[in-house]
C-alpha cells in the first residue's frame, strides 16, 4: 500500500464500524501487530518517551519524526501519529509540524489542549485555532486529524467542558475527537452523540470493553501505552526475579516462535 492508500484506507476505518488501532512502540512491535491481523497502528507517545530513557511529554520533534521515519515503512499499515501538542505555540509551527509527519509517513495525527509547560490547559480559543491550523495541514495531504481533550487525564471531570471543546474541534476540522480516560458507558454515549463525528476511546484495565464502546458507537480503540507498559513491566519484573531468586520466573511472558518467524522473517 503506497501512502496515499494508506491514508485512504484509514479514512474508511472511521466510517465502517469500531477498530482497534493498537499503539507499537518499535518496529518489532508494530510487526508482531500487523502479523497478528490489524488493520492499522498509531505511535503512543509515552513508549516513545520510555524507549528513549524520558518520561512522556518529554522528547522532541525530531525524535518523533525519526520514529514515524522508522516506523511507517515498517508495515504496510496505516500509521496514526501521537504528535502531542504539535511541538509548537502558534498555530503556524502547528500546521508545520503536521506536514512534516506526513512527509515521515504519517496517515494521520492527533494533537492536544494540555500545555505541560504551562502546566495548565491551552484556553479554548487558542485550542480551536491550533486545530484549525493542524486540519488545514492535514487536509492537504489527505490525513486524518484527530483533537484531543485531556480533561480528564488532569482532574477536570465536567463533561459539559469536555464535550463543548469536541464539538469546537471537531467544528475547526478535526476528523476525530478524543477525550482519554472516560470509564463510564453513559459518558462515552454522550460525547458520540453531541460531537456527532468519529470518536476514538482508550481501552483501560476496568474500564470499558471493545464490544462495550463499539455499542456506545465508538469508532477508533486505541490501547495507549498499554503495551508498552507492560512490555517494560515485564522487563522490570522479570530482571528483579533474577535478582531475588537467581532464575528466570517461568511465568514470564514469551513471543511465540510462530509469531516472531512471521513478523522477523526467520523460519
Amino acid at each position: 500500500m503506497d501512502l496515499t492508500a494508506r491514508r485512504d484506507r484509514l479514512r474508511e476505518l472511521h466510517r465502517e464500524g469500531t477498530f482497534v488501532i493498537p499503539n507499537p512502540f518499535d518496529r518489532g512491535s508494530a510487526r508482531i501487530l500487523a502479523r497478528l491481523g490489524f488493520e492499522a497502528l498509531a505511535t503512543t507517545s509515552a513508549g516513545l518517551a520510555n524507549s528513549r530513557g524520558l518520561m512522556d511529554m518529554a522528547i522532541d520533534r525530531d525524535i518523533l519524526l525519526a520514529h514515524v521515519a522508522d516506523l511507517a515503512p515498517a508495515t504496510d499499515l496505516p500509521l496514526h501519529v501521537d504528535a502531542e501538542r504539535c511541538f509548537a505555540d502558534d498555530p503556524a509551527g502547528v500546521a508545520e509540524t503536521v506536514r512534516l509527519l506526513g512527509e515521515a509517513g504519517a496517515a494521520g495525527c492527533s494533537i492536544e489542549d494540555w500545555d505541560p509547560a504551562a502546566d495548565a490547559f491551552t484556553p479554548l480559543p487558542e485550542a480551536v485555532a491550533r486545530v484549525e491550523a493542524a486540519a488545514g495541514a492535514a487536509s492537504d495531504a489527505g490525513m486524518v486529524l484527530t483533537a484531543r481533550c485531556e480533561h480528564h487525564l488532569h482532574g477536570v471531570d465536567d463533561l459539559d467542558a469536555t464535550v463543548e471543546r469536541l464539538v469546537a474541534y471537531r467544528d475547526a476540522g478535526a476528523d476525530v475527537v478524543y477525550a482519554p480516560g472516560l470509564l463510564d458507558a453513559a459518558q462515552v454515549t454522550r460525547i458520540v452523540a453531541e460531537t456527532a463525528t468519529a470518536v476514538n476511546c482508550i481501552l483501560l484495565a476496568g474500564g470499558l470493553s471493545v464490544p462495550e464502546m463499539a455499542a456506545a458507537g465508538v469508532r477508533r480503540v486505541s490501547l495507549g501505552s498499554g503495551l508498552s507498559s507492560a512490555a517494560y513491566g515485564a522487563v522490570a519484573t522479570g530482571a528483579q526475579h533474577v535478582l531475588d531468586h537467581g532464575v528466570l520466573d517461568p511465568g514470564l511472558p514469551r513471543l511465540p516462535h510462530a509469531v516472531a518467524a512471521a513478523a522477523f522473517g526467520r523460519s
